[in-house]
């Protein structure tokens, strides 16, 4: 064999792990089996080793029986909704195409595509429109980055996202960002079924189940619910108990009432807060007999003024019906008391009590010592949660007082909250109103609750502050948040408007060194986006 060394005899079976063994070891300290004791001791007991190995891997390659494959994956479900028309779906290959790290950083005039998304899905999903097959990883690989994309992403990719989010450990999210995991839930005509996942069904499915039902029929999911409160853990109940906030109606006020006894704290906490939300609750009525002893007109002093005398004492009553005892630190024990007492009280307690007077009237007057933070911030948080205009109005007060804070409200975070109650063109007007008097700088927080695309009248403040903002000659940097959400949100026949800032304009004495240079450029980009928004609506509303 040309001088070459040879097996002695082939190894069998069951001997692979010898070779190894004896590769490790190495030839010297141990004989390769199928090698002759000579060939073993000599210098080509290492290739006698290697040609023993691939003898053996022959073999062993040669010997495989073939396994049973696997079943496959059952076919994704039909989407039966219309398909995108084309110009659509490369829009959309496009925005996908733009996610962070695909490029450099946001610089000059091109617009934020990834910004766009979100109004591209809407607009998609309000047409009814499936997303194209070949989409799908983008648009999944989009949600995992982004949570506040997955609602949206999820109802357009459809029934087939959920089939690869099965096959893909990374997509898994929309498995539990769908109701049941994915699975089709029961409905109330399915009686049998549905008690069944009920009773059986993992919590998640549960929480779902229980959501669908009460978006469909409130008395049916709660029936179910009370059918095995008993029974459920706590954090289980506090879970369930908050699924009745959706289609919250008298008829739940026996079962909330039987939860005022909860063993849970945080059970009972909620169960208060929810029928403090129904005005005609019979809690809602202690709560408001417990606040008008407490608040009162004082007609002794030179002008009527509101007089406050806090509870002196929380007593189980009180606690049975959602009232905290224990302040958080730093707060007085009875302005603690007082201020869930008139949160949770209906509002129509105080024009009875307090002369008949409106909502308008009731803010306007003095509150005696010191107590007018105090009440006034209740009254917000009660006008937030009974969904009451007329308080929201009275607290929010004129967008061109003096105090922007309004009369009532007490941060911007309850500002927001208070518009949230109104209507949508009534918002829109007040938040122009408060940018005409008081400027951007405070007003990020308050364009956040109101419609996209902005009115009219709201679209015109924001851009004309703007041209202040720029006029004065600072920089706009402290006016990208604001910019960002032009872009996003101003109604895009406002890019005519917009044209003439484009232009870089004169600095004046005052100015900052090439600040008209880095306004212009901001324009640019707020004009194109606006315009590429136009041809996206135009793209998806069109055949």
């Amino acid at each position: 064999m040309n001088g070459t060394p040879v097996p002695t005899e082939a190894p069998g079976a069951g001997q692979w792990e010898e070779l190894v063994t004896a590769a490790l070891l190495g030839t010297t300290r141990r004989t390769p089996p199928g090698v002759s004791a000579g060939v073993s001791a000599g210098r080509d007991a290492p290739t006698a080793l290697l040609d023993a190995a691939a003898v053996e891997t022959v073999r062993r390659r040669a010997g495989l029986r073939p396994g049973r494959a696997a079943a496959g994956p059952e076919p994704a479900g039909r989407d039966p909704r219309p398909a995108l028309p084309p110009a659509a779906g490369r829009r959309l290959a496009m925005l996908l195409a733009d996610r962070p790290g695909t490029g450099g950083g946001r610089r000059g005039s091109a617009p934020d595509l990834m910004e766009l998304l979100p109004q591209w899905l809407a607009t998609a999903n309000e047409r009814g429109f499936a997303a194209p097959p070949q989409t799908l990883p983008a648009l999944l690989d989009a949600a995992r980055g982004r949570t506040d994309l997955r609602p949206a992403v999820l109802a357009f990719a459809g029934p087939r996202a959920l089939w690869l989010a099965r096959l893909n450990p990374d997509w898994r999210f929309a498995l539990r960002a769908a109701p049941g995991g994915g699975a089709v839930l029961p409905g109330p005509g399915e009686p049998d079924r549905m008690r069944t996942l009920w009773e059986e069904g993992l919590f998640a499915e549960r929480v779902a189940l229980l959501s669908a039902v009460r978006a469909q029929d409130a008395a049916t999911a709660r029936d179910l619910l009370a059918a095995t409160w008993p029974t459920e853990r706590a954090e289980d109940r506090l879970m369930f108990l908050d699924s009745l906030r959706t289609g919250l109606c008298a008829a739940d006020e026996p079962f909330l009432e039987q939860a005022l006894a909860d063993r849970s704290r945080n059970v009972r906490a909620t169960a208060a807060e929810l029928l403090s939300a129904l005005p005609g609750s019979a809690l809602a009525a202690r709560m408001g007999g417990r606040a008008g002893s407490c608040v009162a007109m004082d007609h002794t002093r030179g002008a009527p003024t509101i007089s406050v005398e806090a509870p002196h004492e929380c007593d189980p009553a009180m606690e049975r019906d959602g009232v905290v005892p224990k302040p958080p630190a730093g707060r007085g024990e009875r302005s603690w008391w007082l201020g869930q007492l008139v949160e949770a009280a209906p509002l129509a307690t105080w024009p009875d009590r307090l002369g008949g007077r409106t909502p308008e009237d009731i803010v306007a007057l003095p509150v005696a010592d010191d107590w007018r933070c105090e009440l006034h911030a209740a009254w917000c948080r009660a006008a937030v949660r009974q969904r009451d205009p007329a308080w929201s109005r009275a607290l929010l007060g004129a967008p061109a007082a003096p105090e922007a804070g309004g009369p009532g409200a007490v941060s911007l975070a309850e500002r927001a909250k208070l518009l949230g109650t109104l209507g949508q063109a009534e918002r829109a007007e007040w938040v122009a109103g408060f940018i005409a008097a008081h400027g951007l700088s405070e007003a990020f927080q308050l364009l956040g609750v109101c419609a996209v695309p902005w009115a009219e009248p709201l679209g015109r403040a924001v851009v004309d502050a703007l041209n202040i903002a720029r006029d004065a000659g600072s920089y706009p940097w402290s006016f990208s948040g604001v910019m960002g959400l032009a872009e996003r949100c101003l109604d895009p026949s406002e890019a005519v408007r917009l044209e003439a800032l484009t232009a870089v304009p004169d600095e004046g004495e005052n100015a900052a060194p090439g600040a008209g240079g880095y306004w212009a450029e901001s324009f640019q980009r707020l004009v194109t986006t606006l315009r590429l928004r136009a041809t996206m609506h135009q793209e998806l509303t069109e055949p």
